[in-house]
């Protein structure tokens, strides 16, 4: 295989993370439209990752949070965005830079971003999944569908019922 010194791959995870970055900031300025709701997976140890120590103990590697009904204070900048969100009805603010989400998911539409996330070294994973991932987006297979649909009913009655936001990991939704 020829060397790659254009590195296609990265200038691919950036241009969809434009995607992710162009939407969260419309939601940002009117609000999510339709049935559209995001779950979106962050390294939590990554550079820039602003979460409370009560967050990073419970989630010492990566989250996954939900954005859909109750949600505040939603800022999009070229970098990364900031929003509130109620875990176990207790407010927290997190600063999530582009470069720490992992993934990218909006089960009303069955569409998917996964991105391949730098970490230390100390932290990396052994050397025959250190390949950089090819971000891409990916149709959901029907078993898929209905783990994510299950998840979807969980946090609508979760937040009916006040309980707030319900992180959820997404590794139910990748592939096996």
């Amino acid at each position: 295989m020829a060397d790659d010194h254009i590195r296609y791959d990265i200038l691919a995870q950036e241009a969809l993370r434009g995607v992710m970055r162009k939407v969260l900031a419309e939601v940002a300025r009117t609000g999510l439209p339709g049935n559209h709701h995001f779950f979106i997976t962050f390294l939590t140890g990554a550079p820039g990752v602003r979460i409370s120590s009560r967050l990073r103990e419970r989630y010492p590697d990566q989250m996954t949070i939900v954005v859909q009904f109750q949600y505040w204070d939603l800022k999009v900048s070229d970098t990364g965005f900031e929003i509130g969100l109620s875990f176990s009805d207790i407010p927290e603010k997190l600063e999530i830079p582009f470069s720490a989400v992992r993934g990218f998911y909006d089960p009303s539409v069955n569409f998917e971003l996964e991105f391949d996330v730098k970490t230390e070294p100390a932290a990396a994973e052994p050397a025959e999944s250190q390949e950089p991932a090819t971000p891409r987006a990916v149709e959901k297979k029907p078993e898929r569908r209905k783990k994510a649909a299950e998840s979807e009913k969980k946090t609508e009655d979760d937040t009916a019922t006040g309980k707030g936001a319900d992180v959820v990991s997404l590794d139910a939704f990748r592939k096996k």
